[in-house]
């Protein structure tokens, strides 16, 4: 179940990404916002993946 949540979390990231960069590419300030909003989700729940991989 780690390694499935690992890869949605990372998914997450590179969605985020990719509409930030579309957001930039036609100046929509609302997509760029969100991009980075799914970004950091991603990232924070990337962090919580680590830390029970830690304590395993």
């Amino acid at each position: 179940m780690g390694t499935d949540d690992k890869a949605r979390n990372s998914a997450q990231e590179n969605k985020g990404k990719l509409k930030e960069g579309v957001g930039d590419a036609i100046g929509n300030e609302q997509m760029q916002a969100e991009g980075k909003a799914d970004q950091s989700e991603g990232a924070l729940k990337q962090a919580g993946e680590k830390v029970k991989d830690v304590f395993k």
